[in-house]
Order: C-alpha cells, then sequence, then structure tokens
C-alpha cells in the first residue's frame, strides 16, 4: 500500500506506484514517476519530469533532478531529464542533475550505492553496481561504467570516462579516461597503481580472466614504451578475450583527445 505523509507536497500529476511511500515534507514535482516499494525519507525533493524505478530508497535531505550548475541557464531554460533504475541506494543530501539539453537524458542505473554528499552532474551516465563513497563529486557528462568504486571525496573532471570494475583511492582528482579493472589515486594527473584485484572478484572473473588482465596489465604499464604503444602491440596478439580487449579499446579511445578524455570528442 502507498504511504504518504500528510507533511508531502506532490503534484497532482505525480505517478506514484504501488508500496511507494513518501515521508515527511517532501516535495515530487510534476511529471515525476516513482515506481513499485521506493522510500523516500524526510525532506527528498524530486524535481518535475525525474523518472524513478521500483525499491530505491531515498535518504533524508536529497535533491534529485533539480536545474544543473552552468551559469548559462536560465528560469525559462529548456532542460531535459533524469532516468533512475531500480534497487538503488541513495543517501543523505545526494544531488543529481538533469541534462541541460531538452532531447537529452541524465542517467543512473540499477543497484547503485550512493552514500552520503555525493554529487552526480549533468548529462552524466552511471551504469550499475557502482559505489560512490562519501562526497565523491562527478561534473557533467562522464560516464561512469558497472561496478567502479569511488572512495571518499573523489572528483572528476568533465566528459571522463571510468571503466568499468575500476577502483579510485580517496581525494583522487581524475581528468583523464581510467582503462577497465585498474586502481587508481593521486591527482592532477592520478596515477595507475595496478590492477582492482577486488574489483576481478567483485564482477565474478574466473581465476583464468583474471590472470588475462594482470598479464594485460604488465605489458601496457610495465613496459618501456608509450602506453599507446603499448596497447597497439597488445592489440596485435592472437586470442585477447573480451576483457583485454576492453582496456585496450578504452586507451585507444581516450588517446584520440589530446586531454585524455574521449568523450570530449562529443562536446556541443
Amino acid at each position: 500500500m502507498t504511504q504518504i505523509h500528510p507533511s508531502a507536497v506532490i503534484h497532482k500529476d505525480a505517478q506514484l506506484a504501488e508500496g511507494v511511500t513518501i515521508g515527511p515534507h517532501c516535495v515530487i514535482g510534476s511529471g515525476v514517476s516513482i515506481g513499485a516499494d521506493t522510500v523516500l525519507d524526510a525532506n527528498v525533493v524530486i524535481d518535475k519530469g525525474v523518472k524513478i524505478g521500483k525499491n530505491n530508497h531515498f535518504f533524508a535531505n536529497c535533491v534529485i533532478g533539480c536545474s544543473p550548475q552552468t551559469l548559462s541557464l536560465t528560469p525559462d531554460s529548456k532542460m531535459g531529464g533524469l532516468v533512475i533504475g531500480d534497487r538503488n541506494i541513495i543517501h543523505e543530501q545526494v544531488t543529481i542533475h538533469v541534462s541541460i539539453y531538452p532531447e537529452a537524458l541524465t542517467r543512473v542505473g540499477n543497484d547503485n550505492f550512493l552514500m552520503v554528499g555525493a554529487h552526480v552532474g549533468h548529462d552524466c551516465t552511471l551504469e550499475d553496481k557502482i559505489v560512490m563513497s562519501n562526497y565523491v563529486q562527478i561534473s557533467g557528462h562522464c560516464k561512469i561504467e558497472t561496478g567502479v568504486w569511488f572512495s571518499g571525496l573523489v572528483a572528476l573532471h568533465q566528459f571522463v570516462t571510468i571503466g568499468k570494475w575500476s577502483y579510485a583511492a580517496g581525494l583522487a582528482g581524475i581528468n583523464r579516461d581510467v582503462p577497465p579493472f585498474l586502481t587508481v589515486s593521486g591527482h592532477y594527473p592520478p596515477r595507475v597503481r595496478g590492477v582492482n584485484k577486488r574489483g576481478l572478484q567483485r564482477a565474478g572473473l574466473s581465476e583464468q580472466q583474471q590472470e588475462r588482465i594482470f598479464e594485460a596489465y604488465r605489458k601496457l604499464y610495465r613496459r618501456g614504451d608509450t602506453l599507446l604503444e603499448n596497447a597497439m602491440a597488445l592489440a596485435q596478439e592472437d586470442g585477447l578475450d573480451e576483457n583485454v580487449r576492453a582496456m585496450i579499446d578504452a586507451i585507444t579511445k581516450s588517446s584520440e583527445q589530446q586531454f585524455g578524455r574521449y568523450l570530449e570528442k562529443f562536446r556541443r
């Protein structure tokens, strides 16, 4: 049964599925849809047009879908939307912004865990099973692939891609793409420190698959040539599995842009 606290303010055309719980002093805007068994604790704001799936939990004081922090926007600017999938846990004071383009979306997938004070900027794509620790700050237009784990206070430059099942240590400032399965730390530029062994285990990869990734890492980062030269040489080897190929593709794509951010190629 849907439960709505009497102090909540809900627009008349918002759509709430069966089992939704709306806590005290929440504000739900026009055109919002919220899937079954999603819970909003006290003081959560869901701005107009946001689409939310089922079994999500928004803790107190989240602000979801409001205007991006962009000087060029005015109160009359037409903006895009925000779509959030299923089974996400969104902790206190998290902010997620809509797209700055009327026809585009910010997207958050499934089974993600966002801790206190995390921010997801406009036009970002978060895939699935991502962990963002306290006060992680994601600038606009970033792509975070499945299984990424950010420790506390990590910050991302705009247009950065973080490859699947990688890990960023606390306080990292990331201004270029990170290939899949790796661990990075430091800032401007961050440094690749090794393979994210725990991420490989979380991904459910076999021992053979994991060893291939470790071997690829050694060939990419422990040879004397440049990273791109090493990636091109590795790409010529026979029998590469899909995970090693993903590492090579990420390095190759990021090299196409002078700052090492592949998505910059699509800047409007």
